[in-house]
């Protein structure tokens, strides 16, 4: 039998300011709106959120302006989708309004087994391998994408 796949995914940004900053308000006020409609996307599977329903009061270093959302998809196309195909693109198109230029790999995506919950350090490891190797089987990005198989077949050897 050959298992099911969905698609991880981790980007990161470091904020230009503290999140409760007049400078991010405006960030910070589409947060729900846009966590909603990545729940109600075709594709959605999970994503990382803590009792706020959003993943920004989520440690993932000793930066508290660097935030990150993990989430997993049915699909490349799924996620892709979400991202450039619906009001999230507003968001994108304004990154550089709220976020500081990251200086590496802030995107990475990855296959994992349907049901899986990928985890934060995990994650970054994949953002990791990015910086360290390039996108390849194991950390991909949307311009160079790699499919389940390719994933498995490298686990497997």
């Amino acid at each position: 039998m050959i298992p099911s796949f969905h698609l991880a995914q981790i980007n990161v940004a470091r904020a230009k300011a503290p999140l409760d900053d007049p400078l991010l308000a405006e960030f910070m006020a589409q947060l729900d709106r846009i966590n909603g409609l990545a729940d109600q996307s075709p594709g959605f599977v999970w994503r990382l959120q803590s009792e706020s329903g959003n993943a920004t009061d989520i440690l993932v270093s000793e930066d508290p302006c660097l935030l990150v959302n993990l989430s997993v998809w049915s699909s490349v196309e799924a996620l892709f989708d979400f991202v450039y195909k619906t009001g999230h693109s507003g968001v994108m198109a304004r990154r550089k309004d709220w976020f500081e230029p990251f200086g590496r790999p802030y995107l990475a995506l990855w296959w994992v087994l349907a049901g899986q919950r990928p985890s934060v350090e995990e994650a970054m490891a994949r953002l990791d391998l990015i910086a360290e190797q390039g996108p390849g089987p194991e950390a991909f990005t949307f311009k160079r994408r790699f499919n389940p198989i390719q994933s498995v077949e490298l686990v497997q050897q």
